[in-house]
C-alpha cells in the first residue's frame, strides 16, 4: 500500500461579495474604492442587515432621513438592506461630505456624527463625541492622501419637463429668433382686394 501523502491544497480566498458594487459606487461618485470598502467595514464589519442604536443601517449605515432623499435622488429601491442600493447610498453620502467640506477627516467626522453636528463643532468648538473622535482617528490613515476624483458625481438628469421647453426657435449659431411677419407681404394671387360694398 502506499504511504498517504501530504498534499497542501490551497483554498480559494472568499471573493469579495460588495466588490463589484463598490467599484460602481466609486466610479459613478469618483471616489477610492478603499475609502468605500473601509467605511463598510468600519461601520457593519460587513453585515448587510446591520442596525445601530441610532437606526442606522445596512452595510454603509445610513440614518433613515439620510437614506429617503438618497434613495430619491439616486434612484434606488425600497429596501435600506440591499447592498448594491445601501453601498451606492454611502458613497454618494461620503462624496457630499468631502465636497462641502473638502478633507477626509472632517468628511468622516460629518458622515459619522452628521454634517449637522460636525457644523456645531466647527462653529462653538464642542467637543466631537468619543465614538466620532476614535472613528475618524482609526479611519483617516486608511484613507490617506487618496483624493476624490475631480469628476463631479454623477447623478442622473432629471427627465425632460415640456414646462421647461424654450418659446423661440434656438439656432445652430445660438441665436434665438422668432417667426416676425414681414411688412411687405408677398401674397401674391392668394387674396383679391375687396371691391366697394354693395350699398342695397
Amino acid at each position: 500500500m502506499a504511504a498517504a501523502q501530504s498534499i497542501s491544497v490551497a483554498r480559494p480566498v472568499a471573493a469579495d461579495p460588495y466588490a463589484a458594487h463598490i467599484a460602481e459606487a466609486s466610479q459613478r461618485f469618483g471616489i477610492p474604492e478603499n475609502w468605500i470598502r473601509a467605511v463598510l467595514r468600519a461601520e457593519s464589519a460587513g453585515d448587510k442587515g446591520a442596525v445601530s442604536s441610532a437606526g442606522a443601517m445596512g452595510l454603509m449605515q445610513v440614518m433613515p432621513d439620510t437614506w429617503a432623499p438618497l434613495r430619491v435622488r439616486h434612484q434606488l429601491g425600497r429596501d435600506p438592506y440591499n447592498p448594491h442600493d445601501n453601498i451606492i447610498a454611502g458613497a454618494a453620502y461620503l462624496r457630499e461630505m468631502f465636497d462641502r467640506y473638502g478633507n477626509v477627516g472632517a468628511m468622516l467626522a460629518a458622515y459619522n456624527a452628521g454634517p449637522g453636528r460636525y457644523d456645531e463643532h466647527r462653529a462653538t468648538g464642542r467637543p466631537l463625541p468619543a465614538e466620532t473622535r476614535a472613528y475618524v482617528a482609526a479611519l483617516a490613515p486608511i484613507l490617506g492622501g487618496a483624493a476624490p476624483s475631480d469628476a463631479p458625481s454623477r447623478q442622473p438628469a432629471p427627465p425632460p419637463d415640456w414646462r421647461d421647453a424654450p418659446l423661440f426657435v434656438q439656432r445652430p449659431n445660438g441665436s434665438q429668433s422668432a417667426v416676425t411677419p414681414s411688412s411687405d407681404p408677398q401674397s401674391g394671387d392668394l387674396f383679391a382686394a375687396a371691391s366697394e360694398p354693395d350699398r342695397r
